[in-house]
């Protein structure tokens, strides 16, 4: 089967949007709220805008259960990863380049564990977040028996959520591609600790996504 590149495409401009305006809005927000805010509407605009492109999948930890469930082809579904990995470096970059202060700042945005949090507690908090992420997408921009028309609302609307209550623990990740773009050129400028358990901000979201698509499937009898 032939990559659908309109559909790559899409993914990089979505993630490149969600990885851009998030990351931008941490370094001038001065409230949780506003950050919360910042990335669930931009999620929410994307996948009205880009959904009946490509999906709108927009992250790794939507596309491994995506494959998982068979709701896209394996070539496709690598070519969709790369293309969100691609876009969330070359968001960091842009960032940098605008706001260099922002750098060593906030290293870009980056997803980072609070302060006192340990490992087991990002991974735990991770898997949850990510968990109610992908079964909302599932159960409403997946599923074809949902009230059409309002998944984009309710993605966006279960970010805001899980920011709220998950980003002073561990930044509220969920998404592979949010976390490495600005993880990984921080790290190539040098700043210390920029890569501080970023395995975790891969692990927990797929495994999280990887339960959401299994529940999914017990609920919904599909």
């Amino acid at each position: 089967m032939a990559i659908n590149t309109r559909a790559c495409v899409s993914e990089f401009i979505g993630t490149y949007a969600l990885v851009f305006f998030g990351s931008l809005a941490i370094a001038h927000a001065t409230s949780l709220l506003q950050v919360a805010f910042a990335h669930g509407l931009i999620i929410a605009v994307m996948v009205y805008s880009f959904g009946h492109v490509s999906g709108a999948h927009l992250n790794p930890a939507v596309t491994i259960p995506m494959i998982y469930r068979k709701q896209i082809d394996t070539q496709n579904g690598i070519a969709y990863i790369v293309s969100q990995l691609t876009a969330g470096v070359i968001a960091a970059i842009t960032h940098a380049l605008i706001l260099p202060s922002s750098i060593t700042g906030n290293n870009l945005g980056s997803n980072l564990p609070g302060a006192g949090v340990t490992d087991t507690t990002v991974l735990i908090v991770e898997i949850i977040l990510t968990f109610f992420l992908v079964l909302v997408i599932f159960n409403t921009a997946v599923n074809k028996k949902a009230t059409q028309g309002w998944h984009g609302f309710a993605i966006g609307m279960i970010i805001v959520i899980d920011i709220l209550a998950g980003g002073p623990l561990t930044g509220a990740s969920m998404n592979p591609a949010r976390s490495f773009g600005p993880a990984i050129i921080s790290y190539l400028y040098g700043v210390p600790g920029a890569l501080q358990s970023h395995h975790l901000y891969w692990i927990a979201p797929i495994i999280g996504g990887l339960i959401a698509a299994a529940t999914a499937k017990i609920i919904n009898e599909d």
